[in-house]
């Protein structure tokens, strides 16, 4: 009986072990240093094109180690300009991510799990089963998918880079971390922390830990209500998260790294777009400083929930202002091929 090895993803190897690999072949360490920029610089989808290692030790390569590397399999581009990818893993699973341009800057809007850890009633992703998190090179690699259709499309190279596509990311904290570790570094793709945020719906535990870590990337908090009733009613994890702890772990945050908090923000008709909601909003934004995404809202079939009208908005906007809270109405891009927020549901 034959039992069929299964080899493993080069990329999941430290530097230091891409050296002690070749050393072990009988070839030169620094051979992992030219094998490490093919994989992360170059972002190589094949050992043949490592022109710089012998036939011989591209062959040993192939023999022990894959590159699972993605395949956009599916675009779309909308009349505005915001593409969307269809993302085939190398199990056949399937995740999105978007690539969103203004006049002044391309943004990479990237996943981090294939469907999603929580429960938001608004958003197509969460209505997903979570099947697995994604690895720190599948999130490495849709930046690199970016980044080349920004060049293409644009002319210049992506600048912004947002987890806010399918997933929590901070319930896949591991891999988003490195993966913004290979993202930011020099032997990657060399991209300032700053230009980085992530996104979350608020897990209290790991918001304390990443300020614990000190990490240099933008954090956003998707809130939507300020009212721990309300916010259960649409985003049932907060039954285990409520909002006291998350402010808590929000002041630990701002504490640590001095680093304004970005919340963002939906109104909907009959739901949050009262004044006790937004006299709510500024209590909640006191603590620490802070600026508020007032995010249009994208439907997702059912009607459930419904865009709040422009007197509510502006209800909020004229208050958060006279509280001398920064805030912004956000209109979303790609909602002809269901690329907005709260729209990524694998519909390809």
């Amino acid at each position: 009986m034959v039992v069929e090895v299964r080899k493993k993803d080069i990329r999941a190897l430290t530097k230091d072990q891409l050296r002690d690999f070749f050393v072990v072949q009988g070839d030169k360490a620094f051979r992992g240093n030219q094998v490490y920029e093919w994989l992360w610089q170059k972002s190589a989808h094949s050992f043949d094109v490592m022109t710089n290692i012998s036939k011989e030790m591209r062959a040993r390569l192939q023999d022990h180690f894959v590159i699972n590397h993605i395949k956009v399999d599916q675009m779309q581009r909308s009349t505005d300009g915001t593409v969307k990818n269809a993302v085939k893993l190398h199990d056949d699973l399937i995740v999105e991510s978007v690539l969103i341009p203004t006049e002044t800057r391309t943004t990479a809007c990237v996943s981090s799990q294939v469907g999603c850890s929580l429960d938001c009633r608004f958003c197509a992703t969460a209505r997903l089963k979570r099947m697995r998190n994604l690895n720190p090179d599948e999130i490495y690699d849709q930046v690199v998918a970016i980044d080349n259709q920004s060049r293409l499309y644009f002319q210049r190279p992506l600048s912004n880079i947002v987890f806010m596509g399918m997933g929590e990311p901070l319930m896949n904290y591991k891999n988003v971390l490195k993966a913004i570790d290979k993202i930011t570094s020099p032997e990657g793709l060399g991209m300032s922390p700053k230009r980085i945020t992530v996104s979350t719906s608020g897990v209290p535990r790991m918001i304390k830990k990443m300020a614990d870590e000190s990490v240099k990337f933008q954090l956003a908090v998707s809130l939507h209500s300020a009212i721990d009733e309300i916010r259960t009613s649409i985003m049932p994890f907060n039954s285990t998260f409520p909002l006291n702890d998350l402010r808590n772990a929000l002041e630990y945050w701002y504490a640590k790294t001095r680093n304004r908090i970005t919340y963002e923000y939906v109104v909907w008709k009959g739901i949050n777009d009262t004044q006790a909601d937004v006299d709510a909003l500024v209590k909640f934004c006191r603590f620490a400083p802070s600026k508020v995404n007032l995010i249009e809202y994208n439907p997702i079939d059912d009607g459930e929930f419904q865009q709040a009208s422009d007197i509510a908005l502006q209800m909020y906007r004229n208050t958060l202002q006279d509280n001398g809270i920064t805030v912004t109405v956000r209109r979303s891009r790609g909602k002809d091929i269901d690329a907005a927020c709260g729209q990524l549901a694998n519909k390809s």
